[in-house]
């Protein structure tokens, strides 16, 4: 999960009025000042930053007492908060090595207290991991206070920032580890409505376009400005093992390549898909029949050695996209347009492709990647597009195209506890959502549409490079934010 990206420090905008709602804004700004500002009835707002390289979405909380500042990464794909303690080994280095957005001194905290010595442990699929203790302390968000959160504090960790997981909290560390439901807590979303900041355990996620400057998550309601169209809401599935909801796993049941020279089908053996929609996950992993189509359309190369599909970056200036379905006929579409799915390489120079058909153009990441896993991830890079509300009451999901860089905003809080998704109808044939995939072969007339509409698009020729440096950055930057989703034990 580590890289060498400079982060971006975020700013603090916090609203505190009436209960219902509590909202963080997202903003893209470098050593921005910590400032309050009132904003509108029923809403709490603070800023977190888009990471463009890294891909995560950060978020400057307040933790102890006094209060510590911390900017820790907002996940949908996992459940615990944890951060990491000043005096983990990591966070002892200095500079962009070290623990850059923060760490927790709990020895500095009148109010932390250990509630399980040596029992905070996760592991993510990168490698990475974080282990230490359970804490409960006091964590501030956007002016609202929660008393008595329990987190997991970082005390023997190679990952230098925590993270604030939203997910159920049957999806807790502790739940993994000790194989019991019953050791599930109170996490975020559940006390802030057990503590009535919100009505109920449900949220609205906004990401706003890849170089956006705002965009939001919305606890307890719905912002009927920032999406297009309606919200059309499809069911959360079950965890296959324990018949427990435990992820944000909907069926994807299509997905179409479209360009100016026609549109194609894509086909996989294992339509419908089951996606997990996870913030905390920078690119989005398709089964690799399905990702290998895709890739044909775009003109993508994969490089096995690395592990990645990379295509020119120019390459983000084509006029097609893809457009997800959701729920079988009738279902919620998304589409994704080129210039979210194509992704830097690093933040300094631009690595250039030394041979082939791009020889001398400057190579970027394709943000469609392939996973061998039968669950499969639909992070930032599918997530920018949609508007997205997550009802862990009622087990539902609403989609509905985002509207990019929206500057009006209309927040409806949900009315009450279990209160449907407001504005959102259900997709009206779920129940046609069967395993019959198959695969057959497109017939790539949306392929020549893609390069065609890329073709006006001047190609820097620029100095080559070391490869061999891909193994690190490539391979990193791919799984670098799946294991804040999905994690083993």
């Amino acid at each position: 999960m580590r890289t060498t990206t400079t982060f971006v420090a975020g700013a603090l905008v916090a609203t505190v009025a009436q209960a219902q709602v509590v909202q963080w804004d997202i903003v893209k700004r470098q050593n921005a000042p910590n400032k309050l500002t009132r904003r509108q009835a029923n809403t709490f707002t603070e800023v977190i930053t888009n990471e463009k390289l890294r891909g995560g979405y950060f978020a400057t909380c307040q933790v102890g007492t006094p209060a510590q500042n911390l900017t820790l990464q907002l996940d949908t794909g996992s459940s615990d908060i944890w951060v990491p303690s000043s005096s983990a080994s990591v966070c002892e280095q200095s500079g962009d090595d070290g623990c850059s957005f923060g760490s927790f001194d709990e020895n500095s905290s009148t109010t932390m207290e250990v509630v399980g010595e040596g029992e905070f442990s996760i592991s993510y699929v990168d490698g990475s991991s974080s282990k230490g203790d359970y804490i409960t302390d006091r964590f501030e968000i956007g002016g609202a206070t929660l008393d008595n959160m329990t987190m997991g504090l970082g005390l023997r960790t190679d990952i230098p920032y925590g993270l604030v997981g939203v997910g159920y909290a049957l999806n807790e560390a502790i739940v993994a580890n000790t194989q019991s439901a019953s050791e599930s807590y109170d996490n975020l979303p559940v006390l802030l409505q057990k503590q009535g900041l919100i009505n109920t355990n449900a949220y609205s996620l906004w990401l706003n376009d890849l170089d956006a400057n705002t965009g939001s998550i919305l606890f307890g309601g719905i912002d009927t400005e920032k999406y297009q169209g309606d919200l059309t809401r499809i069911n959360i599935y079950k965890d296959s093992s324990s018949q427990a909801f435990t992820s944000f796993t909907v069926a994807m049941t299509s997905l179409q390549a479209v360009s100016s020279t026609g549109s194609d089908s894509l086909s996989s053996s294992s339509f419908p898909i089951p996606v997990v929609l996870d913030s905390g996950t920078t690119f989005s992993y398709l089964p690799t029949d399905l990702a290998e189509q895709v890739w044909r359309e775009v003109g993508a190369e994969y490089y096995p050695q690395y592990g990645v599909p990379l295509l020119p970056c120019n390459m983000e200036n084509s006029a097609g996209h893809f457009s997800f379905g959701f729920g079988g006929s009738g279902g919620p579409v998304i589409n994704v347009t080129m210039d979210e799915l194509v992704v830097s390489l690093a933040d300094g120079d631009p690595y250039t492709f030394p041979s082939g058909q791009y020889s001398g153009q400057a190579a970027c990441q394709f943000g469609l990647q392939n996973f061998s896993s039968s669950t499969y991830l639909l992070g930032d890079t599918f997530l920018r597009s949609a508007y997205v509300v997550y009802d862990l009451v009622n087990n539902e999901i609403a989609l509905a195209p985002t509207d990019f860089n929206a500057t009006d905003s209309n927040v409806v809080a949900f009315p009450s506890d279990g209160a449907q998704i407001p504005s959102a109808t259900a997709a009206p044939n779920q129940a046609e959502v069967t395993q019959s995939g198959s695969l057959t072969t497109p017939t790539y007339g949306a392929s020549g549409g893609f390069k065609d509409d890329d073709a006006s698009a001047a190609s820097m020729l620029l100095p080559g490079f070391d490869w061999s440096q891909i193994t690190v950055m490539g391979v990193s930057m791919g799984l670098m934010m799946v294991g804040s989703g999905f994690f083993l034990l």
